[in-house]
């Protein structure tokens, strides 16, 4: 069953994309792709309105980002309801993930982005600070491309947006086109909210369509979400016109047990984190490394909550597990668990796709003897799929975990939260969790972004949202003009090796101006 099928082009020359509900495989509904022609319309309105809103102060933007929160409360039904046909997550998934997330990032930095935005003033270093001053300007970049993806079709939209609006840039974003009704669902709301014309757009469209985005030399910069190889595109894009970029992309998250873990607590998480938005999670558990002694019974635990798990939306608001949201990632997801069983892996529970063929369902899987070379291991599989592998110790466990071309994220469990933390700081990802699973993108205070292969750049932190301005530095000297440059002679020369012996070479001079 195909999510998107191609019915060729219309009258206007738009490719028109037909789309498929992956729970029970009904017709959604047609889309147009919009062209590089149109694309490049909504770059110009955009630029036109940026001005404007770069001219409100930061409190007058807060107040838009308030509004559009009241509208996010009010119509969360009907999001929900598009996020659930699009991509045949639980309802709960939506609700959290979306809806939540979202209300969430939106408090969060309207209560910080006057504080983080505002210009900083401080002198400048050594003794030059006896005559400068600094004043740091964050300066909008003007109009931010947002490239979002499916999992999180309507969050990952959100929250780049929102940081980028916040800083005075306008935003011209385009979703997946499996999900488009999903992010374009952010412009509507924007509008409801009362936005000014031109300051929110949202594309709809395939790849051509986000590649006209990010090759334009109209964007100033580009976030983008999604795969590594998509990534890579984006990069190359965004180099011809020197255009800045942020790449979040794939992860291979492992999960490390240690003996002294609280293996009750630990065997949730794993499931949670290997199944929540059907796998479909840049910080999903794809790996888990156990200590010998406990390692069968952590296989039991995780078997026993894994296979009890309810899929299919005839369980309403209590499914646990939903669809699989492309037929793309199901194939990819069969294949790497058929790769790890002909080379030796046995599933202790799932294995195989579940259902009547009309929606896509792969249920929670769990895998022992499992080959480490195998793609399950080696590459990102981003579904419900949980390969546990036993290890003698944690300074193996370690290794393991670090032999990936990927760094976004990972875990560790141990009721000794020291070693967890010393063994969290040896990992070589972009951020780590003790005793806890995949949350780090939701904790908006802190920066998020992966090492390797999976990505530059982070969003969120003092540094994400600033990550959307321009530092401007502007010097002011104390004193007005400068009348000791030229003509350069002795005297001067001498001076300044006095100078710096003072500052370097003398007690006093380290005492008042540092080592």
């Amino acid at each position: 069953m195909a999510i998107i099928q191609p019915k060729g082009t219309n009258e206007e020359g738009r490719q028109v994309l037909s789309l498929t509900n992956p729970a029970n495989g009904e017709f959604l509904y047609d889309i147009e792709c919009q062209t590089a022609e149109d694309v490049n319309a909504v770059i110009e309105k955009a630029h036109l309105a940026q001005p404007a809103w770069a001219a409100l102060s930061v409190t007058q933007r807060v107040e838009y980002m308030m509004r559009l929160r009241e509208q996010i409360l009010d119509q969360q039904d009907r999001i929900i309801d598009v996020v659930i046909k699009e991509t045949g997550k639980p309802m709960q998934d939506a609700l959290t993930f979306e809806i939540y997330a979202v209300c969430a990032f939106i408090s969060y930095w309207c209560k910080q982005a006057s504080k983080t935005l505002k210009e900083e003033t401080f002198r400048a270093s050594g003794i030059m600070g006896l005559m400068k001053k600094v004043h740091m300007q964050y300066c909008p970049l003007g109009v931010v491309g947002v490239i979002a993806p499916w999992n999180g079709p309507f969050v990952l939209t959100a929250n780049p947006t929102i940081q980028a609006l916040l800083a005075g840039n306008t935003v011209v974003a385009k979703g997946s086109e499996i999900t488009p009704i999903c992010s374009k669902i952010l412009e509507d709301l924007c509008r409801d909210a009362g936005f000014p014309e031109g300051v929110c757009q949202v594309l709809i469209g395939d790849g051509s369509t986000g590649a006209a985005l990010t090759s334009s030399p109209m964007i100033d910069k580009v976030a983008f979400t999604g795969s590594v190889a998509t990534g890579k595109k984006v990069a190359e894009s965004c180099l011809q016109n020197l255009t800045p970029y942020s790449l979040e992309l794939g992860g291979k998250d492992a999960m490390i047990i240690c003996a002294d873990a609280d293996l009750d607590k630990a065997a949730h998480g794993a499931v949670w984190g290997g199944c929540v938005n059907t796998g479909h999670f840049c910080c999903g558990i794809e790996r888990i490394y156990v200590e010998a002694p406990v390692y069968d019974a952590f296989v039991e635990k995780v078997t026993k909550i894994a296979s009890a798990l309810r899929q299919g939306q005839q369980f309403g608001v209590d499914e646990d597990l939903g669809a699989v949201f492309w037929d793309r990632q199901m194939s990819i997801i069969e294949d790497h668990v058929n790769d790890a069983i002909a080379r030796g892996a046995k599933p202790t529970t799932g294995g195989k796709r579940v259902g009547d063929g009309k929606g896509l369902y792969f249920p929670a899987t769990v895998l022992v003897d499992v080959d480490e070379s195998s793609d399950l291991m080696k590459k990102e599989t981003f579904g419900p799929v949980l390969p546990i592998i036993k290890v003698a110790n944690e300074e193996e466990a370690i290794a393991k975990a670090n032999d990936s071309n990927y760094g976004l994220h990972g875990s560790v469990w141990t009721q000794d939260k020291l070693k967890g933390l010393r063994i969290a700081r040896r990992i070589q990802t972009g951020s780590m969790a003790v005793n806890d699973i995949g949350m780090m993108y939701g904790v908006p205070n802190a920066p998020f972004g992966g090492v390797k292969e999976s990505g530059m750049g982070s969003i969120n932190g003092q540094n994400g949202l600033r990550g959307y301005t321009h530092p401007k530095p502007i010097i002011v000297g104390r004193y007005a003009g400068m009348d000791s440059g030229y003509p350069h002679d002795q005297k001067k020369y001498d001076q300044m090796k006095k100078l710096m012996n003072f500052m370097w070479q003398s007690t006093i001079g380290r005492l008042l101006l540092g080592p």
